[in-house]
């Protein structure tokens, strides 16, 4: 049963038209992606209307809260792509060890996230914060806690949504994504100001909502893997780790952890640059960080899509479908990046608007959103370029320039700006570091190109 099941699959990734293909596996992911975002957004607009210092807080938060998704995301990145590679060389024994492989790791994941959330969260804020703010320290603890404490759900819920992604079963990844995100949206009003009589519960009701909505999403998918993914086989009877496997995972997940990560440090010394000016301009870009996802996360979605596709095709030796692959998603990704562009440039009051901005913040948002948005321009050839990168086994690649732009060009920029120019200035730092990302994953994706791709025969499309 588990042979012909494979054989279905490679029909589908291996034979199923590009973009016909590209559609099925990337839409719903990029649906739910969207779904994801808003829920990000919604959730800060209801926690802004308790104070703009609880929304301060929500954006000091954002370095563990990327950590703790850099972790979750980054090893199902690596799980995905051995997973649909094992699927593309017919290997069943290796796809559902690699599955049980990837369970035992994520439970090891979440006791590491909640010995941080039970003795790191407090020290954590301190170092962010001047004395004086106990106000967004209150809320920042609370909120930040009860994320950490409690994000089995998060790791249930990568864990089964990879699954179901690995094997092309995108649509039930949407569904648990977006049932999971929905609930959240449902929730957030409820538990913050006890409607429907509900406690008030005000910041603490934002991340209770929020894990509650994790884990509603990670039980659905889990259901969806029991009941429709048939390539997979999970069973933990007699399990014993595979050293070998989780060293796989991880040589593409570290990278990626590692990459993502780095988007906490970038975030957590931003936070520090930006809050001697004023803790507004901190809450600005907290809330630039949920708009931009408005974009961003629906390309992450077609990542995840075109992730399998790409892996696939590489272990099937397939040159056609791969570069077929790669140029349609570059080329909805471009058009989702300038619609974002015209967006921040031309309607940031109304954006900001949506997050009960004071004149102050306003002042500031509006000039960081025209500035930041120019690197809109570059940055979807880059996000994809990185994922060709880690679907054929190069995240190191992704890596290094994720490093260049964040931690060797885009903080020092940052700094160096608010000294010389101030508050205004510091914007600029973004741009400056998308430059660099793209000339190093332009050359990144030539050397790719040159030793792995074009040696692949061309194989039918």
């Amino acid at each position: 049963m588990g042979e012909e099941k494979v054989e279905v699959q490679e029909n589908k990734m291996g034979v199923m038209p590009i973009p016909k293909l590209v559609f099925n596996m990337s839409v719903p992911m990029m649906f739910s992606m969207l779904v994801q975002s808003l829920y990000n957004i919604v959730d800060s607009i209801f926690v802004s209307k308790l104070a703009e210092d609880a929304l301060t807080a929500v954006s000091l938060a954002f370095p563990l809260q990327t950590l703790l998704i850099a972790v979750g995301a980054g090893t199902g990145v690596g799980i995905n792509a051995l997973l649909s590679k094992s699927l593309g060389e017919k290997d069943t024994k290796k796809v559902n060890a690699t599955a049980t492989n990837g369970g035992f790791v994520y439970v090891l994941s979440y006791f590491l996230f909640l010995i941080i959330g039970l003795i790191a969260v407090k020290p954590f804020y301190a170092s962010q914060i001047k004395s004086g703010n106990d106000d967004i320290m209150q809320y920042g603890v609370t909120y930040l806690s009860i994320v950490m404490i409690f994000s089995f759900g998060l790791f249930a819920q990568f864990y089964f949504e990879r699954l179901l992604t690995s094997t092309g079963r995108t649509m039930f990844s949407m569904i648990s994504q977006t049932c999971g995100a929905l609930t959240n949206i449902i929730l957030d009003p409820i538990l913050i100001f006890g409607l429907l009589g509900a406690p008030k519960m005000g910041i603490a009701g934002a991340a209770i909502a929020t894990v509650i909505g994790q884990c509603v999403a990670g039980l659905i998918a889990f259901v969806f893997n029991l009941k429709v993914n048939h390539e997979v086989k999970l069973s933990f009877k007699g399990f014993r780790p595979d050293g070998k496997i989780i060293g796989n995972i991880y040589a593409v997940g570290i990278p990626s952890i590692i990459m993502q990560s780095i988007g906490s440090i970038m975030t957590y010394s931003m936070n520090k640059i930006l809050i001697e000016f004023t803790p507004t301009a901190t809450a600005v870009f907290g809330v630039y960080f949920k708009l931009q996802s408005f974009f961003f996360m629906p390309i992450f979605g077609l990542n995840n899509g075109i992730t399998p596709i790409i892996a696939y095709n590489f272990g099937a030796e397939n040159k056609k479908r791969m570069m077929k692959t790669i140029k349609l998603s570059m080329a909805v990704a471009g058009t989702l990046m300038f619609i974002g562009l015209l967006s921040f440039e031309f309607i940031p009051e109304i954006l900001l608007g949506f997050f009960d901005a004071s004149d102050e913040m306003l002042t500031i948002g509006c000039h960081a959103l025209r500035v930041i948005a120019v690197h809109f321009l570059i940055a979807w050839f880059c996000i994809i370029a990185g994922t060709v990168f880690q679907a054929l086994g190069k995240a190191v690649y992704s890596l290094v320039v994720s490093i260049m732009r964040q931690l060797v060009v885009l903080v020092p920029a940052a700094f160096i700006l608010a000294k010389i120019g101030g508050l205004n200035a510091v914007w600029w730092a973004f741009p400056i570091a998308e430059v660099m990302s793209f000339i190093v994953s332009t050359i990144c994706l030539v050397r790719i190109y040159k030793k792995i791709i074009k040696p692949i025969p061309e194989g039918a499309e």
